[in-house]
């Protein structure tokens, strides 16, 4: 009791519950990697619309699929994603980033790519007066050293983005009003190319002096900074696979590792076919990366592979109904228990492109499908199928290749989701097996909303229990784990996640000194076992049929 009892009566004390409650993560934040317009690079951004990934990335443009991607991603229920843009400058000066100036104030556009080209910057005093300098009087600044920044965005005669900065100064004691540290923190336009001017840009340098006969006059103390060699910025080359591994660390598909939690990876095409304006192939070797990095990360993700160019075409289609193992293994170039978090889906989508005139072109169909899962986790939880009849592709005019119920039938058993079509319902998503989903493999997590499902309880639980870190290793903190623990997976087998009738059939947690020995405790280990019943997606549905006769006569 740590209420000091100092007079006769009644104490009230409050007592804390013991219980720590879990929180389930977030189980559809979309991850895409490759080419944008704009935007940062090597950075995982967070999106939460269309409208923001135009802003900050450049929106729909039609040399890079990966946009169309994200607008499918959202157009089908996607709500939350994060964006890594890679760029591959190919020796272009500054990166690929434009430079321009703004009298002897060089500046360079914030990320690589054309659109620092339509930047432009002006400088003023505009209402630069004593008493504005006075505010700044600790940094040692005065009127003369003060101006305002303007920076402008403009395309075919439009200024469509501005951003002005009052009362900046290019004096090395500035501190914070010193240009290059507010463009640094606060723009989206621009930085400050280096070194700084030795005097207020807005000020023109004065002509020099006649120099009159005789000695030569004295050379001023410091030359003026002269205006940055011009360089106009480039659009990225295509990627290549040394783009997507980076540095293995923090760039490439690495620099997802900034980002606190995603829970599916989408990796669109890189570029469009010249002659028929398809998207074309994800190299196999960049899956293969990506699983790596969920390997050596431990990720709990699912990538979403989108199925090659070749099995749109008949021989293609054909030799992958024939050999259907033997068409997937080259996409995949990995194997083992690795591709339970990948699935696959076929064929891909076709959509009208508004940038070429609504012209019907043959998309990668991974974006969409993510949209679908976000979608269907919102409305009926990670432990459903994203796929049925209500799993319907939005904005689709076709698929690429029409299956039939045998062909679908001779797909589904090596893990191959398939996107169909039928009458009334329209195009949906018609398969939710993961690349261990092959009959023959009988993997625990053959069916992606188990294996999602198991990712959504790992990644709770490795988030909602680290409490329990450096508590004392005895029974008081076992029974506050399995309380914690149990109320969570309570919570889910009410809201219908797991088989059973009864919380005893659907799931356990164990936690006690069955499963922390004595020789754990030492070691500063507890452990802690939960299992659960999941529900495996209703593939085939048999209906038995039986003609009863009349005998009544």
């Amino acid at each position: 009791m740590s209420t000091l009892l100092s007079y006769p009566g009644v104490y009230i004390e409050e007592i804390p519950s013991g219980v720590h409650t879990i929180v389930g993560v977030a189980t559809s934040i979309t991850a895409f990697v490759g080419r944008t317009p704009c935007g940062p690079v090597n950075e995982a951004t967070t999106i939460t619309s269309f409208g923001d990934f135009t802003n900050q990335f450049g929106g729909l443009t039609d040399t890079y699929p990966l946009t169309y991607a994200v607008n499918d991603f959202f157009a089908n229920g996607g709500t939350q994603a994060i964006i890594v843009r890679l760029f591959n400058a190919g020796g272009a000066a500054n990166g690929g980033a434009a430079n321009f100036s703004a009298g002897t104030l060089n500046l360079l556009a914030s990320s690589p790519g054309t659109w620092g080209n339509n930047l432009s910057a002006k400088v003023d005093t505009n209402n630069i007066t004593a008493d504005v300098a006075s505010q700044y009087s600790q940094y040692g600044l005065g009127v003369g050293d003060l101006f305002n920044l303007t920076l402008m965005e403009t395309v075919n005669g439009q200024v469509v983005d501005t951003e002005s900065y009052y009362a900046v100064s290019v004096k090395s004691s500035a501190g914070p009003r010193r240009v290059d540290v507010i463009l640094q923190d606060q723009s989206e336009l621009a930085l400050v190319l280096s070194p700084l001017p030795g005097s207020n840009p807005a000020v023109a340098a004065p002509a020099p002096p006649v120099a009159p006969p005789g000695p030569p006059a004295v050379p001023p103390a410091a030359a003026p900074v002269p205006p940055a060699a011009p360089a106009v910025g480039v659009d990225s080359q295509s990627l290549q696979l040394a783009d997507y591994v980076g540095d293995g660390k923090t760039t490439g598909v690495y620099a997802l590792e900034q980002a606190d939690l995603f829970n599916l990876l989408c990796i669109p095409p890189d570029q469009r076919d010249p002659m028929t304006g398809n998207t074309m192939d994800t190299a196999p070797a960049v899956w293969a990366q990506a699983l790596s990095y969920f390997t050596a990360y431990n990720k709990r993700a699912v990538l979403l592979i989108d199925a090659p160019l070749l099995w749109g075409t008949p021989a293609g289609k054909t030799n992958l109904l024939n050999n259907p193992t033997t068409a997937l293994t080259p996409v995949l170039e990995t194997s083992g228990p690795i591709l339970r978090n990948a699935a696959i889906y076929y064929p891909r989508i076709t959509e009208p492109d508004p940038l070429r005139n609504g012209q019907l072109y043959e998309f990668a169909a991974s974006g969409a499908v993510a949209g679908i899962i976000a979608q269907t986790d919102a409305t009926r939880g990670v432990w459903k199928a994203p796929a049925g009849i209500d799993a319907g592709l939005a904005d689709a005019a076709d698929l690429e290749v029409v299956l039939t119920d045998r062909e679908n039938g001779l797909l589904n058993p090596v893990g191959i989701n398939c996107l169909r079509s039928f009458p009334t319902i329209g195009m949906v998503v018609w398969g939710a097996r993961t690349l261990r989903g092959a009959d023959i493999l009988e993997d625990d997590y053959k069916y992606l909303p188990i294996r999602r499902l198991a990712h959504y309880i790992e990644e709770s639980l490795y988030r909602g229990t680290k409490w329990a870190v450096f508590e004392p290793n005895d029974e008081p903190l076992w029974a506050a784990i399995r309380l914690s623990i149990g109320s969570f997976m309570q919570d889910l087998f009410r809201k219908g996640a797991f088989q059973g009738t009864s919380a005893r059939d659907a799931y356990f947690v164990k936690c006690d000194n069955t499963t922390t020995t004595a020789n754990d405790q030492d070691l500063g280990i507890v452990n802690a076992v939960v299992g659960f019943s999941p529900l495996k997606p209703a593939e085939f549905v048999v209906l038995q049929i039986q003609q009863i006769q009349d005998s009544s006569g």
